[in-house]
């Protein structure tokens, strides 16, 4: 057999990222693009003493206990999403909206703050306000730029907001506490989320056509809503879920699970509890976990054989020399590729190549990798967002109106990324803002 390791690393990586690179354009998925590339390279590195000590990661990375967090979180989302919980939330918070110009902008962005501080996934967010909030506003006489970039860009806030899956996944790859991730991420997540208000106020204020205000009929409507009843089990599950991590009184897969019960309890109490829903439900959970497990599995190995190769001190010189041995420099360089990367690779697959690569640098360079963990979320904010693959675009597609292309979505998401963006600047230069807890 040809023996790979005599081309030396520097040309090794290069022929590693084109294999995977053409392998991607053929259409297969990323998860066994991964782990064929690691098989070969294993063998074709080191022979096939090589692959015990892969099999040895792969067992360590899926029998993580905080791993189990991850299925909880998701099968709050799918419960969510297949009960009547979320649409009461939407239509009580109109209380927010009600005289307010954009107020139903802002109404949108507050629901899904809530929505993502319950389950931290993006995808059934998405699809829920792309099915609640998108046609209201348009309904009201919103600009639909403005109404499909509200909708899209709170939808994809769980990617920042505590209970996080990425936040998780980071945690899980760095080995940092996840709970400390969470308490780091809370401020910069509502910064976020206010620049977004922000940014609708300022723009509804400066432009009043862009958010007619509702009518008095309708204002009489909002006053049939059970307020109390559409608030109460949403909140009590957030508070159930967050303040059991904050206060220490449960772990973060304690509190997943304790999120699930209380989603069961709520829809039990609200009659919507049935065989059905439950099925569906661990249907969809076991469909998106898998699909996490695979990629994992399949960076894990390849992270693994790289790692043997001396692949992560060749990126680690690579990087600091292209730098100039600036922090800072070193910082923006790792910015770039995960924007790249993030505009291609699911975000599952961006954390689990590029983190053990990334963290170790940001440690030797004396940073807090809890720190680069919220910053890795807000890069995966713009990724969930940016053309040509946002997903989040693709979610809200899914269910808007069929004259809404996906290129209207993108183009519409341009002022939510460049808010992204700004927060994310600030976030780097003023680690503060996520370690402020300390």
């Amino acid at each position: 057999m040809f023996d790979l390791s005599a081309m030396g690393i520097g040309y090794g990586s290069l022929l590693m990222l084109g294999s995977m690179i053409l392998l991607l354009l053929t259409g297969m998925q990323l998860a066994f693009v991964t782990a064929l590339v690691a098989l070969v390279f294993a063998i074709g590195w080191f022979g096939v003493g090589a692959l015990p000590l892969i099999t040895s990661r792969l067992y360590s990375f899926v029998g993580s206990y905080v791993f189990l967090a991850v299925p909880m979180f998701v099968l709050m989302a799918a419960l969510l999403d297949r009960s009547g919980i979320a649409r009461d939330l939407f239509d009580a918070m109109k209380v927010f909206g009600r005289k307010l110009r954009g107020g139903v902008a802002v109404q949108t962005l507050l629901v899904a703050i809530v929505l993502a501080s319950m389950s931290g996934v993006i995808g059934g967010e998405t699809v829920l306000l792309g099915i609640l909030a998108l046609p209201q506003m348009l309904r009201l006489g919103y600009n639909r730029k403005l109404a499909i970039g509200v909708t899209c860009a709170g939808g994809a806030l769980g990617t920042m907001l505590p209970p996080s899956i990425v936040l998780i996944i980071y945690g899980l790859t760095a080995s940092v506490s996840i709970g400390d991730l969470f308490k780091a991420a809370f401020l910069p997540a509502f910064i976020l989320a206010f620049a977004y208000m922000a940014y609708v106020l300022i723009l509804c204020r400066l432009n009043p056509e862009y958010a007619p205000l509702p009518s008095e009929e309708e204002l009489a409507a909002d006053k049939d809503v059970n307020y109390f009843k559409a608030l109460l089990f949403p909140l009590l599950t957030v508070m159930m879920v967050l303040g059991s991590i904050y206060t220490g009184v449960a772990s973060v897969t304690e509190a997943s699970a304790l999120g699930v019960v209380g989603i069961i309890i709520s829809a039990a109490i609200r009659g919507e509890l049935n065989f059905s829903m439950l099925k569906d439900s661990a249907k969809a959970t076991m469909s998106t976990c898998g699909m996490i497990i695979w990629i994992g599995i399949g960076a894990t190995a390849l992270v693994g054989v790289y790692n043997l190769m001396g692949g992560i001190s060749f990126v680690e010189e690579t990087i600091l020399a292209l730098s100039g041995g600036s922090v800072m420099g070193t910082i923006m360089i790792m910015m770039i590729i995960l924007l790249i990367l993030g505009m291609f690779l699911d975000w599952v697959g961006v954390a689990l190549l590029t983190m053990p690569i990334f963290v170790p640098i940001i440690t030797g360079l004396g940073l807090d990798p809890i720190w680069f963990g919220v910053v890795f979320c807000l890069n995966m904010q713009v990724s969930f967002l940016s053309p040509p693959f946002g997903p989040a675009a693709f979610y809200l597609k899914s269910v808007a109106p069929k004259d809404i292309s996906l290129g209207e979505i993108f183009s519409s998401l341009l002022p939510f990324i460049a808010l992204q963006v700004f927060v994310l600047g600030l976030v780097i230069f003023f680690p503060e803002l996520a370690l402020w807890w300390k």
